[in-house]
């Protein structure tokens, strides 16, 4: 999909502080002290225009979330979005590379992390590129808490297939897998993504959640 360059998305984030963390790296090992609190974090990779994450941070104010997006023209529009709510306290953003989180977040810092319709790269010469490919799963597990959860979803059946062997030859263990998220039980907690609610009537919802092993 093609990203409509916003020329003002940097000064609109700039002027977006209570919201938007701008130096990242400061923070390391510290967001405790941006959310003013010891409550768990969750972070969401690829956040989109905000809908989950912000969703999320209504639902679970003793939760602290971070929704984090590469692309300011993206991170925009959750911006916006966030004009017209009240105050979330536990909740931020930040515009970030994902191969950067160990830079942004210290060993241990996160509770749980949600990669939901990332980019499935289909060309094989752009597999590194894929959120579940081992370049970035030596990231994830060395942020996450131990025993803490890494929850995918995706609409794209190539993806799926190749993140279940992705997780496999990592050696995690499969905390549930999910073929059909929304017309299966067990899921009614489930929030919607602003690409979920478009595309999940033309097929499938794929979940798989895990938790990393093994030395970090």
């Amino acid at each position: 999909m093609r990203l409509r360059n916003n020329p003002k998305a940097n000064e609109i984030l700039e002027n977006n502080k209570e919201y938007v963390v701008l130096n990242t790296k400061e923070h390391k090992g510290k967001w405790d002290l941006v959310f003013k609190n010891n409550n768990p974090i969750h972070i969401e990779i690829g956040m989109g225009k905000g809908d989950f994450i912000i969703e999320n941070a209504k639902r679970y104010p003793d939760i602290n979330f971070i929704g984090i997006e590469k692309f300011p023209s993206v991170m925009v529009s959750a911006v916006k979005k966030l004009e017209s709510e009240q105050s979330l306290s536990n909740l931020r953003l930040i515009k970030e590379d994902a191969l950067l989180l160990n830079e942004v977040f210290q060993e241990n810092e996160i509770d749980c992390i949600y990669l939901n319709f990332s980019d499935p790269w289909p060309k094989k010469k752009h597999m590194k590129r894929r959120l579940t490919s081992h370049s970035f799963l030596p990231i994830y597990q060395k942020v996450l808490k131990d025993g803490a959860p890494l929850i995918f979803k995706t609409d794209n059946r190539s993806l799926f297939e190749f993140s279940l062997i992705s997780f496999q030859q990592f050696q995690v263990d499969f905390i549930d897998v999910c073929l059909d998220l929304h017309h299966s039980d067990g899921y009614d907690d489930n929030v919607l993504t602003e690409y979920e609610k478009k595309f999940s009537p033309y097929g499938p919802i794929y979940r798989i959640e895990i938790h990393f092993k093994g030395e970090k």
